[in-house]
């Protein structure tokens, strides 16, 4: 899955069904039918959630129906259903911000019960990624799909004719830019007229500079960390990448959703593009052979005298089953979530290239579409120290469009440092 949109629809697909359900996204939550439902999100993984679904009803009394809303629907349309009778047993999320509206209402069933009878629905997770779905110290949802970390991809023969090495330091970051410039050359796509591409870069930058605390302090509600002198530093970095033209000079009228910032790098017009690990499934898609042979992968450079790990990742750490209060058939629920890391899970989601992140995905690894691929994320993954979800998954969804406003806004100069710490502390509280 890419990364989310939020045009309101309100169309419902019911994909597959145990028993027959109540009405067009009909739901057992509200009451006794028989049947639980399992909200997801609609893409290509459908395919190993229906597989699941099957599964699970060949033994189980209680069946499952397996409900999909498109992608680009799948957020407003959950807050549509979430509190009426149509609300499903089991949805798809992405922990974090995305279900703490739905905790604050009291709508969804701490898991902690079901995990001390069943020590594996936690236990079999990395604890990095299993703890984005705790809030206030209770467990809400079961890592599900894949994890999607942030990595600076690469054009491997741009960077050969270039004379460059990939950047392990933001000093060999800045010089890259400096050479790949007077190359004619784009240093780095970016996909600015999308916005959240551009938040990847704040999420490491800060990061690198200030650690992980910094955001955790905004995000508890502490808004003097955004006029915190690590944050200015930070803002003046990524000010200096601008200035030095590491983006070119249009990078706001260029989209990743409309393939622009992937074929920059792919025909080498640009040397790098900082995005999710679905980056290369989109070049497999678009540039196959630039995938198959060109295409290279680092982690983030680090930062001299920063606070932050450099083995530290940002992005969205998975996505999550979470579980509905008032739902007739928790055992069941339960039941279903401990397919979460069956072997059969793991190895139909590497089939597809996402890359679960159980504990016992690692002996799958030579099974996944890109085993080499797959293995360092898991490995980058499984060695962070910290993994801190996108901001704008960290926050409520109200406060989506201000954040992406505001990291637009001050890197094309619409907005001084001033101005982005005053939109930030105006951020709704999370």
């Amino acid at each position: 899955m890419k990364r989310r949109a939020f045009a309101v629809a309100l169309g419902l697909t019911v994909a597959v069904v145990g028993m027959t359900a109540c009405g067009s996204g009909g739901s057992s939550a509200g009451g006794d039918s028989g049947t639980i439902h399992v909200l997801v999100y609609g893409d290509a993984s459908n395919k190993v959630e229906k597989q699941l679904v099957e599964t699970f009803n060949k033994t189980s009394k209680v069946k499952a129906v397996l409900d999909t809303i498109p992608g680009a629907d799948y957020q407003p349309k959950l807050n549509t259903i979430i509190n009426t009778p149509q609300a499903p047993d089991v949805f798809f999320n992405w922990g974090g911000g995305s279900i703490q509206p739905y905790v604050k209402s009291d709508l969804l069933l701490p898991l902690d019960d079901m995990i001390a009878a069943d020590p594996g629905l936690k236990s079999n997770f990395l604890p990095s990624v299993f703890n984005t779905a705790v809030i206030d110290g209770k467990s809400y949802g079961i890592p599900m799909r894949g994890t999607q970390p942030v990595l600076l991809f690469n054009n491997k023969k741009v960077l050969a004719d270039a004379g460059l090495s990939v950047p392990k330091t933001w000093d060999d970051l800045l010089n890259a830019v400096r050479v790949l410039k007077a190359k004619g050359v784009t240093p780095f796509a970016l996909g600015g007229g999308d916005q959240w591409p551009t938040l990847m870069w704040y999420e490491y930058v800060f990061d690198r500079v200030a650690g992980p605390e910094l955001f955790q302090k905004a995000l508890s509600g502490d808004k003097s960390a955004w006029e915190s002198e690590d944050a200015k530093k930070a803002l003046g970095m990524l000010k200096q990448l601008v200035d030095a033209g590491a983006f070119g000079s249009n990078f706001d009228s260029v989209k990743f959703t409309d393939g622009g910032s992937p074929a920059l790098l792919a025909k080498g017009k640009a040397a790098f593009e900082l995005m999710g690990s679905w980056e290369y499934a989109t070049q497999q898609d678009a540039s196959p052979d630039f995938a198959k042979g060109d295409l290279g992968y680092s982690s983030f450079p680090s930062i001299a005298g920063g606070k932050g790990d450099p083995a530290n990742v940002v992005g969205n750490t998975n996505n999550f089953y979470s579980v509905l209060k008032k739902s007739k058939h928790p055992e069941a629920a339960a039941a279903f979530l401990k397919l979460m890391y069956s072997d059969e899970f793991v190895k139909a989601q590497l089939a597809i290239g996402n890359l679960p992140t159980t504990t016992g995905t690692e002996q799958f690894l030579g099974t996944a579409a890109n085993p080499d691929y797959s293995k360092y994320q898991y490995d980058l993954v499984k060695a962070a120290p910290s993994f801190q979800l996108s901001w704008d998954q960290a926050y409520p969804p109200a406060a989506n469009t201000p954040i992406h406003t505001a990291v637009q806004q001050f890197l094309n100069g619409k907005l001084d440092v001033n101005g982005f710490i005053k939109a930030m502390q105006a951020l709704p509280a999370s």
